[in-house]
């Protein structure tokens, strides 16, 4: 196994136990989480996807988590990736608490490592729209 997949495994790990000093451990101080050039769900609002630019930002994703959603399933399907970036399909079933609306979906998450291990970026990719919808930022 790559020293990144490795990685990418053991934030997970630390994720289903809480352990969120072990995550933001792993991460670069330049870190950028969600950066993208131009997202439809940014542009709409959704505060998960909102992009975070260094450590307390992604400290601040995680707080929102369970400000937002209640999470009933979240499962890592599989890890794949050599080099500089590594993807990980999951699937998350939650109930946000804005709308009431329980939503499962099936996510990729993509992540960029720098020469010394370190993440430097992370991005969701989601169904967006679903997403919206639950968060009650799109009308049905």
């Amino acid at each position: 196994m790559s020293r990144n997949l490795a990685t990418v495994q053991s934030i997970y790990q630390a994720f289903g136990q809480g352990d969120l000093p072990a995550i933001l451990g792993k991460l670069s101080p330049q870190v950028r989480w969600e950066a993208w050039a131009d997202h439809s769900a940014q542009r709409a609002g959704h505060p998960l996807l909102a992009p975070r630019h260094d450590v307390a930002g992604v400290a601040q994703f995680f707080q929102s988590v369970g400000d937002y959603v209640t999470l009933h399933e979240f499962q890592l399907l599989d890890l794949f990736g050599e080099g500089r970036q590594v993807a990980a399909e999951v699937v998350i079933d939650c109930t946000w608490r804005s709308t009431g609306q329980r939503m499962r979906d099936e996510e990729l998450h993509l992540w960029t490592f720098d020469e010394a291990g370190q993440v430097i970026r992370m991005r969701h990719y989601v169904d967006t729209a679903k997403q919206l919808k639950a968060a009650g930022l799109l009308a049905a």
